[in-house]
């Protein structure tokens, strides 16, 4: 069993190797019969990221879900949240609506979930953009069929900042866009709306960092 962190903008590196003895002062694995835990001592907030766990099956090797770990508090002055929702011609095209919770100006992960009329959903899929001053950009999007887009259900967008703090909830239903929109509000749509097919067309470059280890020594160098 192998920890890897991912930060926002970084790679994934390994930090634990649970079969050795290293750094166990910082980290340690704990293992139960079908289970293994991640325990950090003295956690820093630079320590904030994505961990995931893996494990070795025959060559390959697989990685879990991932658990975010948030350590203080996310939110900065210039943090806001922003629900977009799909045009018309995309739903007809596809047969599913894609919605997106743009998270902008935070200074480490936050934890997104969405519901739809009080039912809890998977949790979407999350790309980052980082900025020159170090703040991120979050984009987290979600994909459901086109009859459940368009049944008239409340979507909510739920972001928190830290473990303890409140939350920002977004919400919004079908037909969410009205024709007597100005310009400006559009224009700004627009620019996000072209963030996120860019954050989505780079999926391809996540998938090689996750089959790209940290440079741990005791880790796995290949998959």
């Amino acid at each position: 069993m192998f920890w890897y962190l991912r930060r926002e903008g970084e790679t994934p590196t390994c930090i634990k190797c649970c079969l050795d003895d290293q750094n166990v002062s910082k980290f340690a694995c704990k293992h139960e019969t079908h289970s293994s835990t991640l325990e950090i001592s003295n956690v820093q907030k630079t320590e904030s990221g994505i961990y995931y766990c893996a494990y070795i099956d025959s060559s390959y090797l697989l990685f879990g879900n991932g658990s975010t770990l948030i350590v203080g508090d996310s939110y900065t002055n210039s943090s806001w949240v922003m629900l977009l929702v799909p045009f018309p011609h995309d739903i007809q095209v596809t047969g599913t609506a894609n919605l997106a919770c743009v998270i902008h100006g935070v200074s480490s992960p936050v934890r997104v979930s969405w519901s739809v009329s009080g039912e809890l959903q998977e949790l979407g899929l999350t790309r980052s953009l980082k900025a020159r001053d170090g703040s991120l950009t979050l984009i987290n999007h979600i994909s459901v069929p086109m009859d459940t887009w368009t049944s008239g259900k409340n979507f909510t967008c739920e972001v928190k900042f830290n473990s303890s703090g409140s939350s920002v909830k977004k919400s919004t239903r079908y037909p969410a866009a009205h024709p007597s929109g100005c310009v400006a509000q559009t224009l700004r749509y627009a620019v996000v709306i072209s963030l996120v097919v860019l954050m989505v067309s780079l999926s391809l470059a996540w998938s090689h960092c996750c089959s790209t280890p940290g440079s741990n020594s005791s880790c796995p160098t290949g998959v």
